[in-house]
This record gives C-alpha cells, sequence and structure tokens, in this order.
C-alpha cells in the first residue's frame, strides 16, 4: 500500500511547486482572524470568554489565573513527569545561558567611541498551544529565555481544558520558571489580546509561540503593531535516508511530526544511484508507517496529515542537496552514511539532526536546542528561537570634541553631497563653537 506519493528525480522547475505547504482551501482565514482581530479590540475581555465559549466549548468567569490555582492544578502532575522536565529544563537553560551576549566597545578613531548593549525586550507574550496537546514543552522553550534575558514581564497565554483548567504539566512549568503572569485564552483571540490589550490583559511588546493556522495568522496581522518571534506554522519534517538507514527509526520519525496536526507534512528523501533500490527502500519505510500507525492514539491525524506528505526518489547527491536546500524544513533529519558530509552541505534548514540516534524527538523536549523554529520554507531567511529573539541590540557613540574636528568634514562633504544641509549644518555649528 502506498502511503506517501512517489516524486522521482524533481528539475529546480518542479521543486517550488512540489514543496508548497498545505492550505486549506475552504476557510478564508485572513477575513476570520480579521474579524476576530476587530471583535477584540472593539469588546476586550467579553470578546475573549465568548470567543472561548464559541470555540473551546468552555465558559469562563476570569480570564487570569492565580499562583494558587496554578500550585492547585500543578499537584495533579506525577514525579516522574516532574524529574523529567526538571532535567530537560537544565539542559535547555545551560544551551541558552552559553549565548548571552557579551557588550562591544570600539574606539573606531581618537575621541569617536561605539559600543553595543544587549537589553531585554521589557514585556514579552507566550503563547503555548493546548487543546488535545498541551504543548508544556514548549513553555520550557520560550520562558526559560525570556528569564534568561531578564525580560521585565512575562505573559502566558494558553487554551483551556475541557474542564475550565490549566494542564498540570503547564501550570508546573510556569510556577517553576516564576511566569507573571498567567490567562487562559488560546487561538487567534489570544494573540489579538497580548497584541492589543484588553481590561485583563495588559499589551506586550512581542509574541512568541507557535499554533495552527489561524494562530499564525493572528500573529501576521498584528505584526503591524507588535512584534512576532517568527510565523511559524504547521509542524514539518524532512527525513534524508540511503540503503543504509534504519526503515524502522525513519518510519518513527516521520510519524513524530504528521501526529501534531492534520496540516502537518513529511517528506522523506531516498537517495540510491537505482531507483527502482530507491523504490524499495521508501517500501520498507512505508510498511512500518502502517504498523506503527496503528498503536498511535492519534492515528485519525496522521492518516489526514499523511495527505499532505510525499516521498522524494533522487539518483544523484548534487540533486539530493537541492532538494534538501529547497524545502528548507523546520526539522531536518539526516540519516544517511555521509550524513557528517551532508550536513555541511546544508544552508537551509531550521534545526538539523545528525545521524541514526538523533531522533527529532530529542530536540522537541530534552537535548537543550530549541524547537520553537520557522517553517513554511521560511527557514530560508530566518532562525530558530534563541536568546537574541528575547533581546535588543542598542548601539551607543560618543564623540569628544577632537574626535568631531576630526572626522567633521567627511560628514559635511557627504552630507552636502546629497543635499541635505541642515546634516551638514549640525557638524558645522559645533565645529565653529
Amino acid at each position: 500500500m502506498e502511503l506517501l506519493k512517489s516524486v522521482v528525480n524533481p528539475n529546480e522547475d518542479q521543486l517550488e511547486a512540489l514543496f508548497s505547504r498545505y492550505v486549506d482551501k475552504e476557510v478564508n482565514l485572513k477575513d476570520q482572524v480579521r474579524t476576530i482581530i476587530n471583535q477584540v479590540k472593539t469588546d476586550g475581555d467579553k470578546a475573549l470568554i465568548s470567543l472561548t465559549k464559541q470555540i473551546d466549548n468552555v465558559e469562563l468567569d476570569n480570564l487570569l489565573v492565580s499562583k494558587e490555582k496554578l500550585k492547585e492544578y500543578s499537584l495533579l502532575i506525577d514525579d516522574k513527569l516532574k524529574t523529567s522536565i526538571d532535567r530537560a529544563f537544565n539542559n535547555i537553560k545551560k544551551f541558552h545561558e552559553a549565548q548571552i551576549p557579551k557588550d562591544e566597545f570600539v574606539e573606531i578613531e581618537k575621541g569617536i567611541n561605539l559600543w553595543r548593549k544587549s537589553i531585554p525586550i521589557e514585556n514579552v507574550g507566550i503563547y503555548i498551544p493546548g487543546g488535545s496537546a498541551p504543548l508544556f514543552s514548549t513553555l520550557l522553550m520560550t520562558a526559560t529565555l525570556a528569564k534568561i534575558a531578564k525580560c521585565k514581564r512575562v505573559v502566558v497565554t494558553t487554551p483551556p481544558t475541557k474542564e475550565g483548567k490549566v494542564d498540570p504539566a503547564i501550570s508546573y512549568v510556569a510556577l517553576k520558571l516564576g511566569v507573571d503572569e498567567f490567562y487562559l485564552v488560546g487561538g487567534a483571540q489570544a494573540i489579538v489580546a497580548l497584541a492589543y490589550g484588553t481590561e485583563s490583559i495588559k499589551k506586550v511588546d512581542k509574541i512568541f509561540g507557535p499554533g495552527n493556522r489561524w494562530v499564525t495568522e493572528a500573529k501576521v496581522q498584528v505584526s503591524e503593531v507588535c512584534a512576532i518571534d517568527m510565523p511559524a506554522g504547521p509542524s514539518e519534517v524532512m527525513v534524508v535516508i540511503d540503503q543504509t538507514s534504519e526503515a524502522q527509526f525513519v518510519s518513527s520519525d516521520l510519524l513524530s511530526q504528521l501526529e501534531h496536526g492534520i496540516d502537518s507534512q513529511a517528506i522523506l528523501v531516498v537517495y540510491d544511484k537505482d531507483v527502482d533500490k530507491g523504490l524499495k527502500i521508501k517500501s520498507q519505510v512505508e510498511d512500518f508507517l502502517i504498523d506503527q500507525m496503528k498503536v498511535l492514539k492519534r492515528e485519525d491525524v496522521v492518516r489526514e496529515s499523511l495527505k499532505n506528505s510525499m516521498a522524494v526518489i533522487v539518483d544523484s547527491k548534487e540533486l539530493l542537496v537541492k532538494v534538501i536546500n529547497s524545502y528548507a524544513a523546520e526539522h531536518l533529519l539526516l540519516q544517511t552514511v555521509d550524513c557528517d558530509k551532508l550536513a555541511e552541505k546544508v544552508v537551509n534548514g531550521a534545526s538539523v539532526f545528525i545521524g541514526p540516534y538523533s531522533c527529532e524527538s530529542a530536540g522537541d523536549y530534552a537535548s537543550g536546542t530549541n524547537h520553537t523554529l520557522p517553517t513554511n520554507r521560511w527557514a530560508r531567511s530566518l532562525s530558530g528561537l534563541s536568546l537574541d529573539s528575547f533581546l535588543k541590540k542598542v548601539t551607543f557613540q560618543k564623540l569628544s570634541k577632537e574626535g568631531l574636528k576630526s572626522i567633521g568634514p567627511t560628514i559635511i562633504n557627504m552630507a552636502e553631497n546629497e543635499k541635505l544641509d541642515a546634516h551638514a549644518l549640525a557638524v558645522k555649528v559645533r565645529l565653529k563653537k
């Protein structure tokens, strides 16, 4: 049974169309999100409560979740999960603390001193996907960085459980990291509240966190008034293999992303000089897919997301590299015999996993790298979340009288040639004085 549509040796012109992402043509996302934005801007908390009842089927009295409530919810988490979270936190903290920047100071010329300082973004909002799969790991991947960066105010929003509560693991992580404010609201409306503010939620300076198509579209639309981390949409993975790869490993890696949602995508890339052998390798992976799917709680989700997925068979290393860099995967897994050499040729990829034992799940949870990553080919120009994402770089300069006297004629000459006389005047009046 063919689960993954096969594409053999696509040319460069085909790659652009081939790797277009999943789009639900029946939903006019832009208009729907614009309606939500206007509703929240007009009605504030009332709109948030109404939309939560409409979308999540939960009726809330209050959006703010107190620390006492978080403590109550967190009591339901078992000790084994606490230990796992604590270990993951330590690794994430260690990796990102290594990214703490040092201020740069340069004396460009005598009397002209320049420096750059890293300053934390004061108010940050973090959106944590919830619903059927509450992503407490995303809270670890974001709020940990905000605290390392020393952001003044860290605000978290997440959808309510069916009982109108906060997931126990999310509650535990929020308390562990010392989140300043926690609100029970999800979806596009949560993004709008963070960007524009409501009676309860004071607006933030930058919004972080992944989400579904509505959340991503909301982030894009509110970016006119509020900075966002990236337009991180539906999850995706590309797994690159050859005849030496372990088909069972490969299948599990494909499934680990496909189970995120029906709009997720997995691309299997098989390299073999003989195309027929490449197709047989792909078939072996599909056999494991069929078996492994049967034991998954989210099998129905996987079957839907498989419709967006495919297998690409290539018979040359040159084309293999083109396929990899054209897709610009959120998660790129290299499991070929020459995976280390192949990794050196990757220029477009958000997070790269090298070798058969570097499963994508390690990066999603506990190895220490960040799992908030650009999707939809944004890895061609954007990076995944890092400590820099929570900092702004401010440049400073101080010129002495002698410094301005030395460089002044250069500034005047350049300004006058651009017909900007006031720029030149700002130097002239000082030199005359």
